[in-house]
Formats: C-alpha cells, sequence, structure tokens
C-alpha cells in the first residue's frame, strides 16, 4: 500500500504531535465500555478522549460500541480537529458481536473453514453496525498445551488446520470490498510463539528453535496475510529473551522484508509497557524507543508513545522519518478501509436501529454450533435419543445455566438470545414433561442435598444427561491451570450418578481438551461441545436427537492425565520410541501409554464410514514415485456401511521417514469433508506437491529432502494404514 498525493500532502503538514497521535489506540470512554476486561491503565474520562481527539492526539479508540455516539466521536475528528484526520474505531469481536458462534477451538472441530468464514461474516455485519470498523482476531497461535487458556481462542495444535481457519476468518471479517459498510478489518495475533508459552502459564517466556518457529507458529500467520490481512498485534511473550512487542527480528525483518507486509502493527494491551516488566527496558522511555523503532506503529492504551516520542525524537535516538513511515502505515490503512472519503461508513444509527440478530443469524448460530459438537465416545449405540417414550433427566450445573454459553472474549452478546441445555431439550421432545432437570451440584462447589436429589432422578431415568465440565471463566486470557479436569464438585455428582447403573451421556462444557476421569470417562457417551454460543442448547438437542448427524473431529488431543502436557499428536521421534518390543526402556510414563485418550483428528458418527486401501498415482514414470517438480495423487473409496446419512472428515497424513532434523511421526497435509447417504461409496483423492513436504532444514532452507515417506488417508492421527511414496531428486 502507498498513500496517495493528497494524503502525502496531508503528512506534510502534520506536526510531530499530530504524528504522534495517529499511533495511539485508547480505550473508548464515549461509547458503552466493556469493563474488566483489561488491566486498568492511563484512563482518559470521556471529556479528556474527547478533547484528546480534538487536539489529534488519538488515532484510533477500542472496546466502545453504538453508532450513535460513535459518529459523533467521529464528527470531532474530521470537523473539530485542525486537520480531519478519521479514527479507526475498533473491539474484541472473536466469536460473534450479538449472536455469540461458537468457541474458535469449538468452530475449528468442524474441520469446515468455510463455516468459519460465514460466521466471521455475520460477526463483521453487526459489528460494522454497531460502529466498528475493526476486530482484534483471528487468534492464530498454535496451542499444544491444554493447560493454556487461550488455547479456547484458536484452531487446535495442528498448523495445517490453523491456516485454513486463519485464512477463512480473515476473508471473513473483511469480505470483498475493504471500503464497504460493512467490512471489518481483521487483526491477526499474537505474532508470535504465543501459544508455546513455557508450562502453559499465560504472558510467560517462550523457548523454541528457529525451525520451530518457523514450522509451527508462523505459518498461519502468512496465511492470514496473503488473504489480505492489514493489521497485526504482536504478542506479550518473549522468544529466546527476547519480548515480541520489541523484537525487531520478527517485526522488521521478518514480517515486513521477508514478508512484504505494508500494514501496520499495534500492540497488545501495553504491551510496551511491560518491556520494563520483563526487565527488557531500563525505564517507560526505553521501552517506547525499543517497541517502536523494532516496528509496533500503534502503542495501545499505555500512553507511552505520545509520553517519550518527542524527546526521542529531539534528541535524534528515533529519526523522524522512522516516525513518518509508522504515520504513513496508518494512514495508508485508514484509507484502504475508505475512512477518508467516507469517514462515517459503519455509523448510521439507522442501521444498528434495523439490525435483528435472531433474524439474521440464529440458523447459522446454531448450524455453527451443532456442526462442532464431537461425539467423542458411543458405545451400544447410545444415541442418538428418541424423542418420545423414554424419561430423560438432565443433571448438572450447566443444564439451566445461561451465564457460561458464550465462553471466553465475548464482550457484546445479546444473552436476550441465548438458548440454554433445558429450553433446547425441551423444545425439540414431544412431551416436555419427559425431562427432569436437577442441578446437583455448582460449577466448584458442591450444593446441600444435591447429589441425593441428582442420584433419585437418575434411578427414574431412561437416560441421564449429564451436563457438565469447566465454567466459563476457567479458560481465556490469564485462564491457566494446572489440572485440566472437570472440577472435583461436579466430579463427584458424575461419580454418584454413575453408581446408579442409568446409562449417562456426558455433555462436556469446556474450553480446551481435558483430562477425562472416573465416571466421566467411562460414561456411556460423550459430546464435546465446548462453549456454543447463543444456540447451546438447540444445537444440542439436535444431536442428541440425531436431527443433525455429528460430523465434527478434534483439534487438539485429549490427554489421558494433565500430567501428559504438553502433549500434541505431531510429536518428533525419539531414539527409544514406545514399541512392543521393548518393555521398559522407552519413551514412556510409568502409569500410561504415551498416547491420548482421544487423539487429533477424532470423531465418530452416528453411521459407519469403511476405508479402503490406499492407492498411488503419479504424473511421473512410478505410481508410487512423486517426481521433484510433478504430482502424486493418494486416493481412498469410503463407503457409508450405516443407515444414516453422514459426513466424514478425510484426513491425509504424511510421514518424513528420514531428515536432516528430526521429522514429526505424522503430519497432516489436507483434509476434506464428505457427505455420503447409506450404503453410497466415492472415491475421495488428494494431490500432493514437494512444497507440501518442505520443512525448515538443518542449513535453515526451507526445502523438501528427497527420500521415502509414508502417507495415510485415515479417521483420525492414530489411524489406518500407511502407503509409501518416494520423493525423487531434482
Amino acid at each position: 500500500m502507498r498513500l496517495d498525493d493528497r494524503l502525502e500532502a496531508l503528512l506534510a503538514r502534520m506536526t510531530l504531535e499530530e504524528k504522534i497521535g495517529q499511533l495511539g489506540i485508547f480505550a473508548d470512554m464515549l461509547r458503552p465500555f466493556a469493563a474488566d476486561v483489561n488491566p486498568e491503565m492511563n484512563e482518559l474520562n470521556a471529556g479528556e478522549l474527547r478533547e484528546q481527539i480534538r487536539a489529534g492526539r488519538v488515532g484510533a479508540v477500542f472496546n466502545g460500541v453504538g453508532a450513535v455516539q460513535g459518529r459523533e466521536s467521529q464528527r470531532i475528528a474530521v470537523e473539530e480537529s485542525r486537520l480531519g484526520i478519521p479514527l479507526l474505531m475498533g473491539a474484541d469481536v472473536i466469536h460473534g458481536m450479538r449472536t455469540v458462534f461458537p468457541i474458535p477451538l469449538g468452530e475449528a472441530a468442524s474441520f469446515e473453514p468455510e463455516l468459519a468464514e460465514r460466521t466471521a461474516r455475520a460477526a463483521a455485519i453487526e459489528a460494522t453496525a454497531s460502529g466498528l470498523h475493526w476486530t482484534f482476531a483471528p487468534t492464530l497461535d498454535i496451542a499444544r498445551d491444554q493447560r493454556w487458556g487461550r488455547v479456547a481462542e484458536a484452531a487446535g495444535e495442528d498448523v495445517v488446520l490453523g491456516n485454513a481457519f486463519a485464512a477463512a476468518r480473515v476473508r471473513g471479517f473483511q469480505g470483498s470490498d475493504l471500503t464497504a459498510n460493512d467490512s471489518m478489518l481483521a487483526t491477526p495475533k499474537h505474532f508470535a510463539g504465543y501459544g508455546a508459552v513455557m508450562g502453559g502459564l499465560d504472558y510467560n517466556s517462550v523457548e523454541m528453535s528457529e525451525g520451530t518457529l518457523r514450522d509451527v507458529h508462523l505459518p498461519p500467520f502468512k496465511a492470514a496475510l496473503d488473504a489480505g490481512a492489514l493489521t497485526v498485534m504482536s504478542a506479550f511473550n518473549d522468544i529466546n529473551g527476547v519480548p515480541a512487542s520489541a523484537h525487531d527480528g520478527l517485526l522488521t525483518g521478518l514480517l515486513r522484508g521477508e514478508w512484504g507486509f505494508k500494514g501496520f502493527v499495534v500492540s497488545d494491551y501495553t504491551a510496551d509497557f511491560e518491556l520494563v516488566a520483563h526487565g527488557f527496558a531500563g525505564d517507560e522511555r526505553e521501552a517506547t524507543k525499543l517497541s517502536f523503532t523494532a516496528g509496533v506503529d500503534m502503542s495501545m492504551q499505555s500512553g507511552l508513545y505520545a509520553a517519550h516520542l518527542p524527546d526521542l525524537v529531539a534528541s535524534g535516538e528515533v529519526p523522524m522519518d522512522v516516525i513518518d513511515q509508522g504515520v504513513r502505515r496508518v494512514l495508508a490503512v485508514k484509507q484502504a478501509i475508505g475512512l477518508f472519503d467516507n469517514p462515517y461508513r459503519s455509523l448510521d444509527p439507522e442501521v444498528e436501529a434495523a439490525l435483528d440478530p435472531q433474524a439474521l443469524h440464529f440458523d447459522l448460530a446454531r448450524d455453527a454450533a451443532r456442526r462442532s459438537i464431537v461425539l467423542l465416545k458411543n458405545d451400544d449405540d447410545l444415541l442418538p435419543l428418541r424423542k418420545s417414550g423414554q424419561k430423560l433427566a438432565l443433571i448438572g450445573p450447566y443444564a439451566r445455566d445461561r451465564d457460561n454459553i458464550e465462553g471466553c472474549w465475548t464482550l457484546f452478546g445479546d444473552t436476550r438470545l441465548h438458548v440454554n441445555l433445558e429450553d433446547g431439550l425441551r423444545a425439540a421432545l414431544e412431551d416436555g414433561d419427559a425431562l427432569d432437570v436437577v442441578d446437583g451440584s455448582g460449577m466448584e462447589d458442591a450444593i446441600d442435598g444435591g447429589i441425593d436429589a441428582a442420584v433419585e432422578a437418575a434411578r427414574k431415568a431412561d437416560v441421564v444427561l449429564l451436563a457438565i465440565g469447566e465454567p466459563q471463566g476457567y479458560s481465556g486470557e490469564a485462564q491457566s491451570r494446572t489440572r485440566i479436569v472437570v472440577p472435583a464438585a461436579q466430579q463427584a455428582l458424575a461419580d454418584a450418578v454413575a453408581a446408579t447403573g442409568t446409562p449417562v451421556v456426558v455433555l462436556l462444557r469446556h474450553g480446551r481438551a481435558l483430562a477425562l476421569h472416573g465416571a466421566v470417562r467411562d460414561a456411556q457417551a460423550i459430546l464435546a461441545t465446548w462453549f456454543l454460543g447463543t444456540a447451546t442448547g438447540t444445537a444440542v438437542a439436535d444431536v442428541l436427537f440425531g436431527d443433525y448427524n455429528p460430523s465434527a473431529r478434534l483439534p487438539v488431543s485429549f490427554p489421558r492425565d494433565s500430567g501428559q502436557q504438553p502433549l500434541y499428536y505431531n510429536r518428533q521421534r525419539t531414539g527409544r520410541p514406545e514399541l512392543p518390543t521393548m518393555s521398559e526402556f522407552k519413551s514412556r510414563w510409568r502409569e500410561m501409554p504415551h498416547s491420548a485418550l482421544y487423539p487429533f483428528g477424532h470423531g465418530l458418527s452416528y453411521t459407519r464410514f469403511v476405508y479402503g486401501d490406499v492407492e498411488l498415482s503419479s504424473d511421473g514414470a512410478s505410481a508410487d514415485t512423486l517426481d521433484w517438480d510433478g504430482t502424486l495423487t493418494v486416493s481412498v473409496t469410503l463407503r457409508n456401511d450405516g443407515s444414516r446419512f453422514g459426513e466424514e472428515v478425510v484426513q491425509l497424513y504424511i510421514h518424513d521417514r528420514v531428515g536432516s532434523r528430526v521429522r514429526p511421526i505424522r503430519e497432516l497435509k489436507d483434509f476434506r469433508k464428505v457427505a455420503l447417504a447409506p450404503g453410497e461409496h466415492t472415491t475421495v483423492s488428494f494431490t500432493l506437491r514437494r512444497d507440501q513436504l518442505a520443512f525448515t532444514t538443518r542449513s535453515g532452507a526451507f526445502a523438501a529432502e528427497p527420500g521415502l515417506f509414508d502417507v495415510w488417508i485415515a479417521p483420525d492421527s492414530e489411524a489406518g494404514t500407511a502407503a509409501q511414496f518416494t520423493l525423487a531428486r531434482a
């Protein structure tokens, strides 16, 4: 992007104070504010903020909504400030606005990037109607440690899945025309490596090799930028001792130099100020210099740029041309979304008043939610249930609950639209009175007489629906856990209910993969329902009663125990792998196998899919050889052997037998959701190219290495029988 002559002339007229004003974003205290989502720091009251806008000292505001007051704020900026530069208005719109969709981790379970594109588009429509131009999403952190609370905000542990959802969400938020009233700027975050914080502890340090950074944690950001993202948010963490918000190698060398990014970088909330706490800067002035010169163009909330950049410029420590370049990037993005030509875009009170989220997006919320539900277990085909002729007991703290439906980072959801489990199930049953509802326990504490009431209800029922899991506040930012288990009070409830002998269906609510124990693990059926948002109860009923055949698959591995973390399917091989031929001196834990309870990609259906043998064909001389510049087709026959229509997520994995760096035991390379009627079969084919086999080699080059590969087409990351092919030399 470049500025047109009009904006270059504007830049030439700007004072240093006005330039620095464009480099600051502050909490929007002129509109209803999402309170308690960030620490208090440098807060301006409404009058102070209004005067700062009038003086040209504010480039953007965040986390306030409302078209009427937003329009007034913009009027002050464009009509009362000296140069009339419009404000950019942003907010944390992560997985829905008024309508709340499943948490991103849950939506990733759909293995349908196009679904994420649709829900992001819906969120943008609602958010821009409420006076926003910009969202601080999508979160693109690859997260392999389920103790980290922010697992909930991203797409899980796999790079290929993460890349697909990254691009889809950017396309959805931004739409096809950045200047349209319903287009919302996307902000890939957190750049970079945040998902690898040590011990799963939020804001913690990250130690990783250059190869792991480039092969695992950076690709989703590149996918998002290739999809058109124009802003990026820097991360809180350090990487190998250098904080990401002062990492010139990442922000300037790689992002702008290697990748050619032309947009601007915004800090996470006060991340520049936190360089002092890191011990990377001696004081706030030095923190300002380090962050800005590394490549953070816009400072969020701290006020450090306004306080210290003038003196840094006067002393020559920050050259004026560096200031100008940062301002150019901010102005260019405002120009790209049409703010200079139409400063009041997305600020129409009539559009906001006319918006009906229920009519517009409830059906989409319902479909997204049911496509996110993973059937983990279904012994003896207990599910689906009948809508009549069965007495059901809905037991657990989430049975009636409406406060733990949305999941983390939902600031503006309309709770009046939410459907809880009780209401959703009663509406689906032919006789709503066939459902007995008992809380049984609180989310964290026992209830007097709660277990006794639950046991009585269970004994009277034909099937128990056990609504248990994590409270909403257990996941998200600053919500790391050492033991990723169901809270003790709920575990005691589950154990007591299971002891009655009545069949149990667990309706698990959660923002991460959990370690399941006792009666929860051993239940006859388990549904992973995440935090599903507005249509929770309706979507769960659709799946329970078979109106929708579950098709989601796990985007994260469910461990057998918390102590296995970090646990992920594509771990590297070791010199002493866990094999049947070696009983003790191998890579193992004393207490359990070195494997997941439910692996990445796992998920069941109400029908049965059968895979044939993997077949290979090539455009070269040999069917099992991928020529250096050729393609290899990998195919399998898939048949629906059951009695129901269903959708299967067919997954393509490879393993590089020998590499200059040790290679993962399996790597997902492609996936496809295939729909088949009962008795129907089809051939599912994938095309492999050399670039899909590339990695950061020992020499530092990103390249594929010739040699022997295993390849699977399978229903999950542990299933299937491998075929072999060879990547030929050039």
